[in-house]
């Protein structure tokens, strides 16, 4: 500017133009160019040099500037339909300038339609600087600045994350507050995330938070489980950037610099009484923002997903994941596990016995794990100290134990007769909870094997007549030992011998 300066001045004090020209070290042309727009601006020098140099640089550099052409005009009206289609799979740039030669067949050659497009698109969008491929990725972080909502009752301010996420090819946005970057809340905002967009791209590409990436590293960095399952439910993959290369995610960081004038602004000048009223504000204002027409462009974030990027999403899966704990236990001798948080039994098959195991929970199911192999599932159940039990998972003589039912003794004695089956039922009667007398019971239905049909029903029958219901009056009787002491089976048990004079075989003899 102040060499423009200097030819003015020189001008105004009637100097020759090739004078002004060899002391300014300008082209005698250049000297003329601004000449000629000084005498078109209708000012004097005075009033001139009284700009700064930016008003100079409006006034005069325009002078430098030439009209594009029509066949310039043509070309560039095409970039933003290049711009769109080289997103898609299997688009090239030499594909789409041999169709802008079919339509314009005097338009510019493969190297100039490059050499422009780069110009235009520097110019329209200065930070792109990687191309994204539809349905390939989708990027996620926290914005920095938080965002918070007032507690109606104690007037308490309570703040809140705000989690961004960003399809690269159309950079369709969605922002969600949520209570913490936790894994449980950061999880669950990658989910609404998917069913916002209806589909699940290639690859979700955090950066290295806690709830993403356990452990950060250059070349293979350890996932969070939690996180990795939630993707495996998805059948997406995991990318993480790299640590300290926010280039690695500079679409999601300018999102997150748009959202602060785009959402932050208007939310910011209304008071939200809970976490659901402060999303419903953002996602009328993240409507507003995805529907508004890109600069430079002729479409917005969401016709340009709905164009180009929606076919490409895979489809969701039917269910929505559950979020899932893990805890470690020992399979103990009967067969179970216990898991811990909520002290209920869970069964697993017998031959893991004394092996410690994995158990994966969420609100309904338990998953149980023994070297990366799924060996049961379950439905949970909360109640303490309460048992489920798979009876596959038990071995032969554990499966008939399992199936003590008062009905099956029931009608395991009434296929001998009816008078077994009458005393079965006493039996019954007399404990609180029948599970006290299965024993019993299968103790007297065993002497059907020993001691055969008849003779077991004549000594129910017998044992019914004295009004006593136990195991021991239907042995006694049947070793034929009831002699001389029937007066002492009317008592509830049968009296007890005294270990210190006699052993008990002897007793009854």
């Amino acid at each position: 500017m102040s060499k423009i300066r200097k030819i003015l001045r020189m001008y105004s004090q009637q100097r020759p133009i090739m004078t002004i020209a060899a002391q300014t070290d300008a082209s005698r042309n250049t000297v003329k160019k601004y000449l000629a727009s000084f005498k078109a601006s209708g000012f004097t020098f005075e009033e001139i040099d009284a700009f700064n140099d930016k008003e100079l640089e409006d006034l005069f550099g325009k002078s430098k500037e030439h009209p594009p052409t029509s066949r310039m005009q043509s070309m560039q009206r095409c970039f933003p339909h290049v711009d769109k289609e080289l997103k898609r799979t299997g688009v090239n740039r030499y594909m789409l300038w041999e169709s802008y030669r079919k339509e314009f067949p005097d338009g510019y050659q493969y190297s100039q339609f490059c050499f422009y497009y780069n110009q235009w698109k520097a110019r329209v969008n200065p930070t792109m600087h990687m191309d994204h491929k539809a349905g390939d990725k989708l990027y996620v972080d926290f914005a920095g600045e938080k965002l918070s909502y007032t507690d109606k009752d104690t007037g308490e301010v309570i703040a809140v994350e705000v989690f961004v996420a960003i399809l690269g090819a159309s950079q369709l946005t969605y922002v969600e507050a949520v209570m913490s970057q936790q894994k449980e809340d950061f999880i669950a905002a990658c989910e609404n995330t998917l069913h916002f967009i209806g589909g699940v791209p290639a690859a979700i590409v955090p950066d290295n938070l806690k709830a993403a990436v356990t452990k950060s590293s250059r070349y293979e960095p350890t996932l969070n489980e939690t996180f990795e399952d939630f993707a495996d439910h998805y059948g997406t993959t995991i990318l993480p950037a790299r640590a300290y290369r926010p280039r690695d995610k500079a679409l999601v960081e300018g999102a997150v610099k748009i959202i602060y004038t785009k959402i932050y602004a208007p939310i910011n000048r209304v008071t939200y009484h809970s976490l659901k009223e402060l999303n419903t504000g953002i996602w009328e204002a993240l409507g507003t923002h995805n529907s508004q027409l890109l600069k430079g462009r002729n479409y917005s974030r969401r016709l340009q997903f709905e164009e180009i990027e929606r076919h490409t999403l895979m489809p969701l899966p039917v269910l929505l994941y559950q979020f899932k704990k893990h805890f470690y236990a020992k399979v103990i001798k009967n067969g179970h596990v216990n898991l811990g948080p909520d002290k209920h039994y869970y069964s697993v098959p017998y031959r893991f016995i004394g092996k410690r195991v994995k158990l994966l929970y969420s609100s309904t199911i338990v998953e149980i794990y023994s070297n990366y192999e799924r060996i049961a599932l379950h439905k949970r159940a909360k109640n303490p100290y309460g048992y489920t039990t798979d009876k596959d998972h038990m071995a032969t003589t554990h499966r008939f134990v399992t199936d003590w039912t008062p009905d099956k003794f029931l009608d395991w004695a009434a296929s001998i007769h009816e008078d077994v089956r009458l005393y079965i039922l006493k039996i019954l009667d007399r404990k609180q909870h029948p599970e006290q007398a299965y024993k019993s019971c299968l103790g007297v239905l065993g002497f059907a094997k020993k001691a055969g049909n008849e003779r077991l029903t004549m000594a129910c029958q017998r044992a019914l007549s004295y009004g006593i219901h136990n195991y021991k009056t239907i042995q006694t009787i049947l070793e034929n030992k009831m002699d001389g002491y029937e007066e002492s089976l009317f008592a509830d048990e049968l009296p007890m011998p005294n270990h210190d004079n006699i052993r008990g075989k002897d007793y009854y003899k």
